[in-house]
């Protein structure tokens, strides 16, 4: 067996090779593409002989992702991403002053691989599908949460100049695109003033508002109150930064509208779609994102307990001497996390044993983040039986304990 360390960077690769007693065959530094890939099949030869069986070879790499990664798991290697944070405490042992040089993480991973391997989580072999909704379904996601974020620093800069804006448009949501042209035809509470009906009911026609009439007369009314004002120049100012965000909110819509259409179309293709949509609370979007998380590798998760433990849902459990408590999961998968939570919250008026169960949990104290938690919990682990026994989710069977108890 012969055990790889891969110190990944942009544009190379640093590996060290070893045996299985830990002695160090060779280390070299690759470059990125075909050309490294082959270096690294020669090295592999010259150590492992002509013979030597692919499956022989473990290599510790700190991604799952990218076509380095899976020329690795086409060569037939046992390829293990490891958490760079698992990665950092691992390589404390070999310098505790904080030391840190490329070579050095190389022989790290090797030992890592080579000592902890029954620790590690091997990288999942999933289809050409799930990879494709893994990819479409996290860039979705990801401008998402940098819409998000860009609206939070508009909201910001609105607060300090021109407040009367954030009660004008709520009704129509600030990161929509006809609250969002508004706002840019009309930044500063002066403009914003002098808009009239004609012009808003223009604007929320465009985009097929309902109750055009109604809105327009609400937003005309809130922008013509009187407000606190700031010196001209300073206003102008803050009304440059507010145009910038909102043209790059109406840009990331279109983009994350754009980006929609795609990750539905990839997910339906998958033969697992139909039984993430029968679950409660699961659409296209949020069984793409699921999906994508959880991947489609039927050997990954030997139970349903490893499935929740690695979705972040299950509770983990501290005890030192008479100390004993129970927390929550902080450090898990983040997007598998939201997506779970936005099941688990629509799940409550779809599904009627979710909802008992949700109401079971707050009967017993539980806050409302700790009690969604736990419908989450109890969700994922349906999921997995669901696509174990490739059935499709069935309420009375999902939640029989709950139909009794409704019978009796």
């Amino acid at each position: 067996m012969l055990l790889i360390g891969d110190d990944w960077a942009e544009d190379h690769h640093d590996v060290e090779v070893q045996d299985e007693a830990g002695r160090k065959l060779a280390a070299a530094r690759l470059s990125e593409g075909v050309q490294g890939i082959a270096r690294l099949h020669e090295l592999l030869a010259k150590h492992g002989g002509a013979d030597l069986d692919p499956a022989a070879v473990v290599v510790g790499i700190e991604t799952d992702r990218g076509s380095w990664v899976q020329a690795l798991i086409a060569s037939g290697y046992q390829v293990y991403a490891i958490n760079p944070r698992q990665g950092a405490r691992f390589k404390e042992r070999y310098a505790t002053s904080g030391a840190k040089s490329d070579k050095g993480d190389a022989h790290a991973l090797a030992d890592m691989v080579r000592i902890d391997r029954d620790q590690l989580r091997p990288v999942a072999g999933d289809s050409e599908q799930a990879q494709a909704v893994k990819v479409v379904a996290r860039a979705h996601q990801s401008l998402v949460w940098e819409r998000t974020r860009t609206f939070q620093r508009l909201r910001s800069t609105l607060r300090e100049y021109f407040p009367a804006a954030l009660s004008a448009y709520a009704d129509l949501e600030l990161t929509s695109t006809d609250a969002l042209e508004l706002l840019i035809k009309a930044p500063a509470p002066a403009a914003g003033a002098k808009l009239t009906r004609s012009q808003i009911v223009a604007v929320l026609a465009r985009h097929r508002r309902r109750h055009r009439e109604a809105r327009a007369a609400t937003i005309q009314t809130v922008l013509r109150e009187p407000q606190l004002g700031l010196p001209e120049p300073v206003t102008a100012a803050y009304a440059a930064a507010a145009t910038a965000h909102a043209q790059l909110i109406i840009a990331l819509n279109e983009q994350i509208a754009a980006l929609e259409v795609q990750v539905k179309a990839h997910f339906l293709k998958h033969p697992d779609a139909e039984i993430y949509l029968s679950m409660p609370g699961i659409a296209e979007i949020t069984g793409a994102r699921v999906l994508a998380e959880f991947g489609d590798d039927p050997t990954r998760y030997a139970s349903a307990k490893a499935r929740k433990n690695y979705a972040g849902t299950s509770p983990i459990t501290r005890a030192s001497g008479k100390s004993h408590t129970v927390q929550a999961r902080y450090i898990r998968n983040n997007r598998l996390a939201d997506a779970l939570q936005r099941q688990a919250f629509a799940a409550l008026r779809a599904s009627p044993g979710a909802r008992h169960y949700y109401d079971k949990q707050r009967a017993r104290e539980s806050g409302y983040n700790p009690a969604l938690r736990q419908v989450g919990n109890r969700l994922v682990g349906i999921l997995h039986g669901c696509l174990k026994t490739r059935t499709l989710y069935d309420e009375a069977t999902a939640w029989s304990h709950h139909a009794h108890t409704q019978a009796a």
